[in-house]
C-alpha cells in the first residue's frame, strides 16, 4: 500500500503514554489477545495482577513470573514518578533473581550507543552524561524522573540500548512516506512494517480525547497516514529490540522501558516484534488506581497487559511543564499545539508563536528550551519571549498547580 504522511500529522501526533490515563475507556477496548479481550482485569494498588488468571501477586514473586521471558515490554507515562519507580522495582527484581538484565530505552536511537556504553563503564559523571549524551535533545523529560534507573544500571553495569530510530527519520517518514525515502533514512527502517492492523487503528483512534477538535474535523485519510507513521515507530523499536536481544546471550532478558501507548494491547511494539522473533514477549504496565476525574480505576480489559501492577493517582508531574508542543523548521521553533487547561493556555500563548527565549536565554532549539526548563520547579515563574506576527510579546508565567474543584 501506498504509505502518505502529510507535514500536518507532526502537530496531530497523540501523546499515546499520557493520554491512556486521562480516561477509562482506553483501558476497556475489545482488542489485543482474542481470549483474553472477553474478560476484565482488577487493578489493586500496590499488587501485580497476571491478567491470564486474575490471580493477584506480590512485586517478589514477579521475577520468578518471568522466567522464560526473554523480551519484557514495561510502559511508561513520562512524567509520572510512580511509573519509573515501577520500572525500577522490575529491573531491581530480575537483576537480583540472577537474570543477565539489559535495558532497552525509548529515550534514545539505536545510533547513540557510545554514550550509553560510557555511562555503564563509569567513565561519565552525571553532568557530563547528560551534555555529551545530549539527554535533553533526544528526550527532554526531566532527568530525575529516569535518574535512579541510570543510576542502579551503571553501579550493577547493566548494558543499556538505545532502541528507538533517529527523529530525522521519523520526521522524514511523516512528511515523505516510507516510499519516498532517501537512501540514507531507509538504512533506519525496518524490512517490515504492518500498517493495517485493525486493533491498531482502534487504539490509536481511542487515544485522542474526546473533546480534541484535532480529531473531531480530523479526515480518515490523516488519521490512517498517522496510524501508519505511529506503526513505523512501533516497528522501528521492537526491530532494535530484537537486534539487541539475538546479541545477547541466550539466557538474558531485554527489559525496554517505552510509552505505554506503545505496548497497550499489544498492538504496537510487540504486534510488530513478532515478525522478526518468536521468543516470549511478556508486557506489564503499570495503572493508577484513579482516573484524571479521581474515579477509581477498578479494572482494565484482561488484554491491555499481561501483567498490571496497580499504582497511586498523581494528579500533578514532579516538575512543571508549560504544555506546548513546537516544532522546528528554518531555525525557527513555532508553538503547534496548547493543551487544553495547561499552564500555557492559561497564560496567553497561541498557535504560531515562535518561541524566542526562556528567562532572557535563546531558545531557537529544543535541548536549549528543555534543559532550561528543567531548572524550574512548582512556584517558579518561566519568563518566555515569543514572536508574535511582527511584534515580540514576553509573557510571564507563573508555574502553579491548581486545586480540583470539590463537586
Amino acid at each position: 500500500m501506498k504509505r502518505c504522511f502529510p507535514v500536518a500529522a507532526v502537530a496531530l501526533m497523540v501523546s499515546l503514554s499520557a493520554s491512556a490515563q486521562s480516561k477509562q475507556k482506553i483501558f476497556h477496548l475489545a482488542i489485543g489477545d482474542a481470549e483474553r479481550r472477553t474478560r476484565d482485569a482488577r487493578v489493586v494498588l500496590d499488587g501485580i495482577t497476571d491478567s491470564a488468571t486474575g490471580e493477584v501477586f506480590s512485586a517478589n514473586q514477579l521475577a520468578a513470573r518471568l522466567r522464560d521471558t526473554r523480551l519484557l515490554l514495561v510502559g511508561e507515562s513520562h512524567t509520572t514518578a510512580d511509573f519509573h519507580r515501577v520500572q525500577l522495582r522490575v529491573i531491581r527484581a530480575l537483576h537480583e533473581a540472577g537474570r543477565k538484565v539489559t535495558i532497552g530505552l525509548e529515550m534514545f536511537p539505536y545510533t547513540e550507543q557510545r554514550s550509553l556504553d560510557n555511562w555503564r563503564d563509569g567513565l561519565l559523571t552525571e553532568a557530563g552524561f547528560l551534555q555529551l549524551a545530549r539527554w535533553y535533545e533526544f528526550w527532554g523529560y526531566h532527568w530525575d524522573y529516569y535518574r535512579d534507573i541510570f543510576l542502579y544500571a551503571r553501579d550493577n553495569r547493566i548494558p543499556m540500548y538505545g532502541v528507538n530510530t533517529p527523529r530525522s527519520v521519523v520526521t522524514a517518514v511523516r512528511q515523505k512516506g516510507i516510499d519516498h525515502l532517501a537512501e540514507t533514512d531507509k538504512q533506519h527502517v525496518p524490512p517490515q512494517i504492518d500498517v493495517d492492523s485493525g486493533d491498531h487503528l482502534v487504539f490509536f483512534q481511542a487515544s485522542f480525547d474526546d473533546d480534541n477538535s484535532m480529531h473531531g474535523g480530523m479526515p480518515e485519510s490523516m488519521l490512517k497516514s498517522m496510524q501508519a507513521a505511529q506503526a513505523t515507530w512501533d516497528a522501528s523499536m521492537g526491530y532494535n529490540s530484537v537486534k539487541v536481544l539475538k546479541a545477547a546471550p541466550p539466557d538474558s532478558i531485554l527489559v525496554v522501558l517505552v510509552g505505554s501507548g506503545h505496548v497497550a494491547y499489544g498492538v504496537g511494539i510487540e504486534h510488530q516484534a513478532k515478525q522478526w522473533f518468536d521468543g516470549k514477549i511478556t508486557t506489564l504496565i503499570p495503572v493508577p488506581v484513579q482516573d484524571s476525574e479521581e474515579k477509581p480505576v477498578a479494572s482494565v480489559k484482561a488484554s491491555y497487559a499481561n501483567f498490571v501492577w496497580g499504582i497511586p493517582y498523581e494528579r500533578d508531574s514532579l516538575y512543571p511543564s508549560l504544555g506546548f508542543s513546537t516544532s522546528e523548521t528554518a531555525g525557527e521553533r513555532k508553538i503547534i499545539a496548547i493543551e487544553k487547561d495547561s499552564i500555557a493556555a492559561q497564560s496567553g500563548f497561541q498557535v504560531n508563536d515562535q518561541v524566542l527565549s526562556l528567562d532572557g536565554i535563546a531558545a531557537p532549539d529544543r535541548e536549549t528550551w528543555n534543559r532550561v526548563m528543567a531548572t524550574k520547579n512548582w512556584g517558579d515563574t518561566a519568563v518566555v519571549t515569543v514572536k508574535r506576527g511582527g511584534a515580540e510579546v514576553r509573557i510571564n508565567a507563573e508555574l502553579r498547580r491548581t486545586l480540583k474543584e470539590k463537586r
